[in-house]
Formats: structure tokens, C-alpha cells, sequence
């Protein structure tokens, strides 16, 4: 009868399997995998590949869907335009995301890595699956790798890291489009190199990290440098769909074997699951492992031996450590419903905030080292400095009124109105006069309307400073 408990031998989680044991990297030949999940992954992959290179020249309202411009402080997220100004809306939409990504964690386990990441769909889907088709499979790599150079490995070789490289400057142009502008990337490509210096030397070191990352480091990125890998461990427990070994089916193990009674479990330890592993890992070992990615090459692998040696699918398969041990079905743990809860509400204020977003921000500032004056008809004057930030993809004609107290007037310095560029700044300087008789403080607050073609678009307020009473 098959084993019900199962106890691996830990010494696997002292070392990586791309570390040698005096340091070395390991290089990684991962077999080519086939199967029903990876054909699903695969579609997955390239729509998010055509989403991800045609995001910089998509447009909502004229504006890009996405546009992240750390130097201008600037950002366009789904057609929306937000500014420092904003900065709080923007760090809450970043919590929420954090707390949506723990919950997907909790739940889901790392399938994010194996799915979506685009480190994840660019290697696996782009890089590898060329050098698959220049070099062939798993063994195929390795005997091009350990024989000597000639003609055929040069070709071979140089036909794939030309392709790298290619496919590197593509990226780097597209991650750049996503800081600068699909307009500004245009110019750089297009004018001369010594007109963009700094964009042309961010192309090339883009380009350069890039290749060095899918071209050597690889699977390191995700084992090694991400963080998200690493908090896997703390985000996870045992209740969290992951990719399991079934050890309750498959231990104790044992190689089929022609006319002989088995009396084992099913795993026939063939090593298939660990040749298509593309971290390297067998994952037999049981419970989590950091280098895991939920990749389900796997499960593919296993289900095509299951089928060949007519045993049930799924013995590595989408299942949670106490599923596999107590033989139950998923369920939605406390932890699970309070972070749910947490989410709906960050959901909700979030929303909130968005609706109530106004398209046009004002800042009102007393002119520093300036006092009140009195006018010879009896009225009380302070000067202020406005600056007016547009959100929108359209220009305003901005007149100022003032709505609070109704007896009082803004006049502004050599202009009668401020014209407000789409996605601009205005400012300018204006005296707020006010009737000695609507003072009722030495520092009063007073409100201002902004209009634009008669209609009330923003409002903002600031402090009127008057004599003792």
C-alpha cells in the first residue's frame, strides 16, 4: 500500500540547484515542455506579449494607458493623468495592489510567477523556445555546449545571441516608451544620436541588462533577486493551492518494471518532472520550495507518464499541503476572509477617491514678506500667487471668483484670465480685496472658485489677513 506519510530528506533546502558546492553556476538544460497546461500558458503568454508591446501606443482620450515619467514626476494610468498632487491617491492604489497580491498569494500561491510575470513569458516563451529551435532540446544543448567549436555550433550560437540582442533592444525601446512617451521615444529613434544623449545611453544600458538577464542570468532572477519569491515563504501556509506532489499516491517510489506485481506507489521515478523544471528542483521534495514557480510544466510531464502507464492523472497537480495530508478539498481559511475584507475596504475608499478626483488643483499662497493694505476707499487687500495644475488632455481659460465671503473681488496681475495648458501648469498673482465690514478675523478664511468658460471646475481656499479688530 502506498505510503501515508512522507518524510523527504531536507538537505535539499541548503543549496540551490543552479550553485555548485564550490560556487560555480550550474547551467540549467530544461527539457521542452509539452501538455495541455502549457498550450494554455503559452496563448496566455503571447496576448500578454501583444498587450505589453502595444501599451505604449494605445490611447484613452488622446492619453497613453500606461505612462510611469519618474523625471517629470508625471503618471498616466488608464487614460488618467496624476501628479504629485495626487500622491496619496497613488500610494493607496499601491497598497491595495500590495494587499490584493497577498491575498492572490495566500489563495492562489505563486502562480502569478509561472503565469503572468513577464520575466517569467519573456524567457520561457521568447529566449527559450529559440534556442530550442537553433539548438534543439534539453540533450541536444548540452552536446552543442560540451563539443568543440566548429562551423555548425558557431552558426548556431551566433544566429541566437544576434536574435537575443535584437529581441533585447525591442524591450528596452518598449520599457523606455513606458517612462518617456511613445512620442518622445519616436524623437529619440528618429533624430540625430547627439540630440538625445541621456536617451540614447538609458537605450543602450536597457538593452545591455536586458540581455544579460535572459541570455545568463536567467532563472536566477526569480530563485535569487526577486522579492516577491522571497516573501512567498512568509505569505504562504498551508492551506494555499500550489503545485504538489501527491506523496499520499505516489510513495513509496519504485521503477516500472515489465511483468512484475507493483506493489509501490505510482510514481515510477522517471525524473521527468525535474528534466522540465526550469528552476532545476524536483518537486517531490514536498511542501514549498522558494525556487518553485508554479510554472506546471511539471504537471504536464507527470500527467503524460500517468497516461502511458495507465494510472489516473493528477499526481502532481494545483493542491494545498493539508488537502494532500488530510485528503480534503480547498477552503477559504479566517486569514483569507480578513484580507478579503481588508481588500474590499481600500477597494471602496479607493473608488472614492477616483469619483471625487478633481480634473483641475489649485494652490493659493500669501506673496512671502507681503502685508495687508487699505485701500483709500475703505477695503482691505492681500496678494497671493496661484498655480493651477491641469490632469485632462484639454486646455481651460481659468477666471477666479471669489466664493467665500460673496462680498469681496480677485483681480488678477496683467491679466484678466489664466490660460491653462492640457497637461500644464499656470500660475500668476492676484489681489483678493475684501470690505473692511466682512472681516470678522484677523486671519480669516476665504474661498476661491475657479471657472472656465462660466462653469465652476475646482475650488480652493487660503487664509485673508486683516487689521486687529
Amino acid at each position: 500500500m502506498p505510503s501515508t506519510q512522507f518524510h523527504p530528506d531536507d538537505s535539499y533546502r541548503d543549496s540551490l540547484s543552479t550553485i555548485g558546492a564550490a560556487g560555480e553556476r550550474v547551467w540549467l538544460y530544461p527539457k521542452k515542455p509539452v501538455g495541455r497546461l502549457y498550450r494554455h500558458r503559452k496563448w496566455l503568454s503571447y496576448g500578454f506579449l501583444g498587450l505589453l508591446f502595444a501599451g505604449p501606443w494605445l490611447r484613452i482620450h488622446d492619453l497613453p494607458v500606461l505612462l510611469l515619467n519618474l523625471p517629470a514626476r508625471k503618471f498616466i494610468i488608464f487614460g488618467q493623468i496624476f501628479w504629485p498632487q495626487d500622491f496619496f491617491i497613488l500610494l493607496l492604489a499601491t497598497l491595495t495592489f500590495l494587499v490584493f497580491i497577498i491575498v492572490f498569494t495566500v489563495v492562489y500561491g505563486r502562480v502569478f510567477c509561472g503565469w503572468v510575470c513577464p520575466q517569467t513569458i519573456f524567457l520561457e516563451m521568447v529566449f527559450r523556445r529559440i534556442e530550442y529551435w537553433l539548438e534543439g532540446d534539453a540533450p541536444q544543448q548540452k552536446a552543442l555546449d560540451r563539443r568543440a567549436l566548429d562551423w555548425d555550433k558557431l552558426w548556431r550560437k551566433t544566429t541566437k545571441h544576434a536574435l537575443f540582442l535584437a529581441i533585447s533592444f525591442v524591450i528596452a525601446n518598449t520599457f523606455l516608451a513606458y517612462i518617456i512617451g511613445s512620442d518622445e521615444l519616436v524623437k529619440l529613434i528618429t533624430d540625430a544620436p547627439t540630440a538625445h544623449l541621456g536617451g540614447l545611453a538609458a537605450l543602450v544600458l536597457f538593452t545591455g541588462v536586458f540581455y544579460a538577464v535572459f541570455a545568463r542570468f536567467r532563472e536566477q532572477v526569480c530563485t535569487i533577486v526577486c522579492p516577491y519569491g522571497r516573501l512567498q515563504g512568509v505569505l504562504l501556509d498551508k492551506d494555499s493551492l500550489v503545485v504538489a506532489y501527491d506523496y499520499q499516491r505516489g510513495e513509496p517510489r519504485e521503477k516500472l518494471r515489465k511483468s512484475q506485481t507493483r506493489t509501490a506507489g505510482d510514481c515510477i521515478d522517471c525524473h521527468q518532472c525535474v528534466q522540465v523544471c526550469p528552476t532545476g528542483i524536483d518537486i517531490r521534495n514536498g511542501a514549498t520550495q522558494l525556487e518553485c514557480t508554479n510554472c506546471t510544466a511539471c504537471i504536464d510531464a507527470c500527467d503524460a507518464i500517468m497516461d502511458m502507464i495507465n494510472k489516473p492523472q493528477g499526481l502532481i497537480r494545483h493542491a494545498s499541503v493539508n488537502g494532500i495530508a488530510e485528503g480534503t478539498k480547498f477552503r477559504l481559511t479566517g486569514r483569507v476572509k480578513a484580507l478579503s475584507g481588508v481588500l474590499a475596504f481600500l477597494l471602496v475608499v479607493l473608488t472614492g477617491l477616483l469619483v471625487s478626483r478633481a480634473n483641475v488643483a489649485a494652490t493659493v499662497l500669501r506673496t512671502p514678506g507681503q502685508l495687508f493694505q487699505k485701500t483709500t476707499h475703505g477695503t482691505i487687500t492681500n496678494l497671493y500667487n496661484i498655480s493651477v495644475i491641469n490632469k485632462t488632455n484639454q486646455p481651460y481659460p481659468i477666471t477666479l471668483r471669489l466664493l467665500e465671503p460673496a462680498r469681496g473681488t480677485i483681480s488678477l496681475i496683467s491679466t484678466n484670465q489664466l490660460a491653462l495648458p492640457a497637461q500644464g501648469i499656470a500660475e500668476g498673482v492676484f489681489f483678493a480685496e475684501l470690505p473692511r465690514t466682512a472681516l470678522h478675523h484677523t486671519n480669516q478664511k476665504i474661498r476661491i472658485g475657479l471657472f472656465s468658460r462660466g462653469k465652476l471646475i475646482a475650488e480652493t481656499s487660503t487664509k485673508f489677513l486683516g487689521p486687529v479688530q
